[in-house]
């Protein structure tokens, strides 16, 4: 379908939490779609639906090579000692900060389909299901920043040229 422009920090939507989405139909699929087809693009590992202005609870994937989405996701188990792990995020462009993530994650959704979807994963996949579903319940990485972190991280927003 296309690949869609990604909504930068500021936007309201990124700030809102996603819909449910309630019947798979032709939007939907549209909407899946676009999403696989923006986390292509090199350096991505995820976007959310909000990412791209639409406020569904859907996001794409694209680790190591796997692509894939999920539809009405919920993060059902985190494991493992939190750790502090570099993060970026396409919607805050540029930066890079420590973010406290565990190294294990499993999330549950549907696919097309309407079939159960369960993805568990560590490392990135697990980092990436922890972002994107932040994404769609309206939080950004920079808010789990330590608060001088996010001090030095708004900072640098303001800097920015894209801001």
């Amino acid at each position: 379908m296309a690949v869609r422009s990604i909504r930068v920090f500021g936007d309201p939507v990124l700030r809102s939490a996603c819909a449910p989405v309630g019947t798979i139909d032709e939007g939907t699929r549209a909407l899946v779609q676009d999403l696989i087809d923006t986390v292509e693009l090199p350096g991505r590992a995820g976007v959310a639906a909000n990412q791209i202005g639409v406020g569904a609870r859907v996001f794409s994937y694209n680790i190591d090579g796997d692509i894939g989405y999920l539809i009405n996701p919920e993060l059902v188990e985190v494991s493992g000692e939190p750790e502090a792990i570099g993060e970026g995020c396409l919607s805050v462009p540029g930066l890079w900060h420590d973010t406290v993530r565990y190294p294990r994650a499993t999330a549950r959704g549907i696919d097309l389909d309407g079939n159960e979807v369960v993805l568990e994963g560590e490392g990135l996949l697990a980092q990436a299901l922890q972002h994107e579903i932040d994404h769609l319940d309206g939080k950004l990485y920079i808010d789990r920043l330590t608060p001088e972190t996010r001090r030095v991280a708004m900072r640098e927003i303001r800097e920015s040229d894209w801001f």
